[in-house]
């Protein structure tokens, strides 16, 4: 835009003169004009979203702006969460508004296609520039960091432009799920379910069940009720009725972190960790699905046990001691990859002087400093993505990686990279055994990269540790577990491809701490830890086992 009009623009924004703003965004032939916390005026054009140079926008201003022209029914909305009102402009006609309530903050639209006279035409060089002609930026929120990872409670001024008032009227576009799948079943009311506006007392009570319980995960789903994850299997929470649309969004929506709202709000899906002090952390997915919102939430343990409490062979602990290399902990999601990895992590902390980075989507088990240094990022948080972090790691002098997730090719390649440039690097992958780990990682490469990257992977690759869960007779689940350590042996037929043959190596290797995933089950069975058919459940060679079994006389059923 010129100078001029730029100047006219900001100095409407600074004097808080909302429909002065909206006149001249029409000069430009603005469509809608949205005032959004942390980020300077947004202008929509015909071109695109553009944000008009000057100031971003604090809670206050916002709320200065607003207070004029809200009537007193949309102060009332807005009290519960939602407003949405018409308010005239001279020289335009009427604007539709609507208002948001996110995390105790603001957030305000205006639609200025919607009909009215048209505003008085600018002169063509004005129209030509008027906002910035690069793609818009997001600008980091103008909050103290502890408001940007926590819902920040609402500002003086938002108080100002509030009333008291009940949640917003619930409009949805369509019938709930939960009234078209069986509207016989009494659903749960929002007064049941939520605690005050922005408060995290609904979800937080059934976290809170969730611990007593020893279940692993809770679920949020419309036209169900809340649900947990006992012993593997999923059973409806005791004294809880099925959801509407209604109940769930307003269980779910005040836990977001502001930052994760906007994402949900735009992309439909977030990952983010809640913590409910001196009970546990909780790795936290929201999304949307065919009946509305949903979510689910996996407990992480406040207190990191230890190898030999979680029942793993302690054999595991020699991967601590390694100078470099890579470690790959594997298996399906919720068989325990992150409980197994923490172990490993505490114990280096606890023996060793080195400085750990863990690079977490979310960060789920917080280490505090013991011997060793540690510094846990989170990704969306601390960094934009695995392999930027992992990248940037690779500056920031540490000892050990640890890598939440192995997502894609880059990352995977960076990992390798480390782990041969003198690091020792943790990750992990959803694979169910050693061989199709390894596998997993060169399918990940251009046929013609692979042979390099199995040269490669024959020296870096220190171990796989597959896991799974198997149910324990009488409640709780037991991990069996398929070790394979990176001795010259496995190497050499990683270096040649014959990676079949690594099973037989494993298996005359027991004595360096080798096991295979059926040795693993056979053991649980005949301790009476796990039954015979939950065993052959989890095996991925269900012939051998079988075999095995009856060759122990135990008995098992023929359809398993």
């Amino acid at each position: 835009m010129t100078e001029a009009l730029e100047a006219r623009l900001m100095d409407a924004v600074v004097k808080l003169n909302l429909k002065d703003l909206l006149k001249r965004a029409l000069l430009v032939g603005a469509k809608e004009v949205r005032l959004v916390p942390g980020r300077r005026t947004i202008v929509i054009t015909e071109a695109g979203e553009n944000e008009v140079r000057g100031d971003t926008q604090t809670p206050e201003r916002i709320n200065a702006m607003l207070e004029p022209i809200l009537t007193p029914d949309a102060r009332r909305s807005l009290a519960g969460g939602w407003a949405d009102w018409v308010f005239d402009l001279p020289g335009h006609g009427s604007v539709h508004a609507t208002a948001e309530l996110k995390m105790g903050l603001v957030h305000a639209h205006f639609d200025l296609a919607g009909g009215g006279s048209p505003a008085t035409a600018a002169s063509p060089d004005e129209l030509s520039v008027d906002v910035d002609p690069e793609p818009p930026r997001v600008l980091a929120p103008a909050f103290p960091k502890r408001m940007q990872e926590h819902a920040p409670v609402p500002h003086e001024a938002t108080r100002a432009v509030m009333t008291a008032g009940g949640p917003p009227p619930f409009n949805p576009t369509q019938p709930s799920m939960s009234q078209v799948r069986d509207p016989s079943v009494p659903p749960v009311s929002k007064r049941e379910m939520t605690g005050p506006s922005g408060s995290t007392e609904a979800i937080d009570r059934l976290l809170r069940k969730m611990v007593e319980v020893g279940a692993s995960d809770l679920h949020i789903c419309v036209s169900a009720p809340p649900m947990f994850r006992l012993d593997g299997d999923m059973v409806p929470v005791s004294g809880e009725r099925v959801l509407t649309e209604e109940a769930a969004n307003h269980i779910l929506r005040p836990m977001m972190p502001r930052r994760n709202l906007d994402e949900f709000d735009e992309t439909h899906d977030t990952d983010f960790a809640h913590e409910i002090e001196g009970v546990a952390r909780f790795r936290s997915n929201v999304f949307m699905d065919l009946g509305g919102i949903g979510g689910v939430f996996r407990i992480i343990p406040s207190k990191i046990l230890s190898v030999e409490q979680l029942g793993l062979p302690t054999n595991l602990l020699s991967l601590c001691n390694l100078a470099k290399g890579l470690v790959v902990v594997t298996g399906p999601t919720g068989s325990g990859k992150s409980t197994t990895l923490a172990a490993l992590i505490d114990h280096i902390n606890a023996t060793q002087k080195k400085h750990i980075i863990t690079i977490e989507d979310p960060v789920e088990f917080v280490h505090p400093n013991k011997k060793s240094l540690i510094n846990q990022r989170e990704v969306k948080v601390h960094t934009d993505s695995f392999k930027r972090a992992l990248r940037a790691a690779l500056r920031e002098d540490p000892d050990i990686v640890l890598l939440g997730e192995m997502r894609d090719l880059e990352t995977i390649a960076i990992a390798m990279e480390t782990a041969e440039t003198g690091h020792l690097v943790f990750g992990t992958l959803h694979t169910s055994s050693a061989p199709s780990t390894i596998d997993r990682i060169i399918d990940q490469f251009p046929t013609d990269q692979q042979n390099q990257i199995r040269t490669m992977l024959s020296t870096s690759l220190k171990g796989v540790i597959a896991q799974m869960l198997c149910k324990k007779k009488g409640g709780g689940r037991a991990a069996a577990l398929e070790v394979m350590m990176g001795v010259p042996a496995i190497g050499n037929l990683i270096r040649e491809g014959k990676i079949f043959q690594i099973p037989s190596i494993m298996q005359t290797s027991r004595n360096i701490g080798m096991r295979m995933m059926n040795d693993s089950l056979m053991d649980l069975v005949k301790s009476g830890k796990v039954d015979a058919d939950e065993a052959l459940s989890k095996s991925n060679d269900k012939s051998t086992l079988q075999t095995m079994f009856r060759q122990a006389n135990i008995q098992f059923s023929a359809n398993s």
